[in-house]
């Protein structure tokens, strides 16, 4: 009886891009640029210079594949591992919400480098892309909540989505697939715990999964085998990893439900369980012209998974880590309409920042936890120093399918990046951005800052 992980990994390996629907096409193409947006953000972030500096080390000096921070030319493998470190960084990268799932840095990261390396077209990119966004998507809706609330999901459904992805460009059979599925999960990594002292590790979760899943490819094209059901076997990802695995989702809708397009683009450079509330307080304060003063508190009604990732980060004492409290996002906001790349940078410890921070806290809410995963719902409760009660809801934050972004704006975000990081200057990032929007004619995928 063929298995869960069979099914999955023999679409994986047999996916082409004549048959994939030209509106996933378009939303890849959309992620794709997104993409190169958040990688070049990393420029400069000495977690990723950290990452980047060892996979160079460890790499050869020159090769066919292009680490989008530096320029420099390596192996596929320390180009993916820098790359997946970079567009990570920033938290500007894709979430998909029900497998709450970060796929395109596990995915485009390896999948680039690897095009590039063997000189695969842009629809066999695109192809590939798309495999590894079905399986790394299911992966995560299949590990479920139990799974995220100790492991990134990123980290951990992140290595057979980049094994998906890789595989699909070495032309590996279906029976290849399942073993480099079976080497990607074995090496399955990533822990919240990072998050409570502010350490660099999510930046290491995505270059690890990135590279140990196009090592699970590569070995699977020489003959190396895995576990045949790495995901649902008695001693598989779901035993370790999961209280409430469900091995339908793995399999479900294969080749009818595309999951890629249900992918959100992020507005906000934060954590998106933050994004929700966000959203709902901006809501409120244009509706009734509130300012950051006028705020006495702010009560956030959330998910269950919010408050275990969120709730561990109460001071801030990094960039990074404010990305993750609720309570600095919502200041921020409050203060400058947009918790963006700069407003971070320049306000996170801000006093003015700090004192509404303060004043933010996090409930849990039955209806907004019972919609969660696939939905996320942002609502608010607004105390106001006049003594007003005002409430607010989101029912789709920006960037989510029903609320998405425009190629314009995809576009204004990626020049907006690569401006804040001088990853790259204005006129090399619109040539570049120009050029992927038409990815899906490129006869040969090159180097994409030249």
């Amino acid at each position: 009886m063929t298995t869960p992980t069979a099914q999955l990994a023999a679409f994986a390996a047999n996916l082409r891009f004549d048959a994939i629907p030209e509106p996933v096409v378009r939303k890849t193409e959309d992620l794709l640029v997104d993409w190169f947006g958040s990688a070049v953000a990393g420029h400069g972030s000495r977690p990723v210079a950290s990452i980047t500096n060892f996979a160079q080390a460890m790499g050869p000096a020159t090769g066919p594949s292009e680490v989008l921070t530096t320029r420099a030319r390596t192996s596929p493998y320390a180009a993916a591992m820098a790359n997946a470190a970079a567009s990570h960084v920033a938290e500007q990268d894709d979430v998909h919400n029900g497998s709450v799932f970060h796929p395109a840095t596990v995915v485009f990261s390896p999948a680039v480098a690897v095009a590039q390396a063997i000189g695969a077209s842009g629809q066999q990119l695109i192809a590939a892309s798309v495999a590894g966004y079905e399986v790394g998507i299911r992966v995560g809706e299949f590990l479920g909540r139990s799974h995220y609330k100790v492991f990134h999901t990123t980290g951990t459904a992140g290595t057979l989505a980049a094994a998906a992805a890789v595989g699909n460009l070495l032309g590996l059979d279906a029976q290849q697939m399942q073993h480099a599925f079976g080497s990607a999960g074995t090496q399955s990594a990533g822990l919240w715990e990072f998050l409570r002292t502010a350490a660099d590790s999510k930046q290491l979760h995505t270059a690890h999964a990135a590279g140990a899943g196009l090592m699970a490819a590569y070995l699977a094209k020489d003959g190396f085998t895995g576990a045949a059901e790495i995901l649902e076997g008695p001693q598989g990802m779901a035993v370790g990893m999961s209280t409430d695995a469900n091995p339908a989702k793995l399999n479900e809708g294969l080749g009818t439900r595309w999951a890629t397009p249900e992918t959100s683009f992020k507005f906000h450079a934060s954590c998106r369980h933050t994004h929700p509330a966000a959203d709902a307080l901006l809501q409120v304060m244009q509706t009734h012209a509130l300012k950051a003063e006028d705020l006495a508190q702010v009560i956030t009604h959330v998910h269950q998974g919010a408050i275990d990732v969120l709730g561990p980060v109460v001071r801030p004492v990094t960039v990074h880590q404010s990305k993750f409290s609720m309570g600095t996002v919502l200041a921020l906001v409050a203060r400058y309409a947009h918790a963006g790349l700069t407003e971070f940078d320049d306000h996170f410890l801000d006093e003015s920042t700090q004192a509404i921070r303060d004043r933010v806290s996090m409930v849990l809410d039955a209806e907004v936890d019972g919609a969660y995963p696939q939905r996320w719902i942002g609502k608010v409760t607004v105390h106001t120093i006049d003594g007003r009660i005002l409430q607010g809801r989101v029912d789709e934050p920006k960037g989510d399918p029903g609320n998405t972004l425009s190629r314009e704006e995809i576009t204004a975000k990626a020049l907006r990046l690569a401006a804040f990081s001088k990853g790259a200057n204005a006129s090399e990032m619109q040539q570049a951005v120009d050029r992927l929007w038409g990815i899906s004619h490129w006869g040969k995928v090159g180097f994409l800052l030249g």
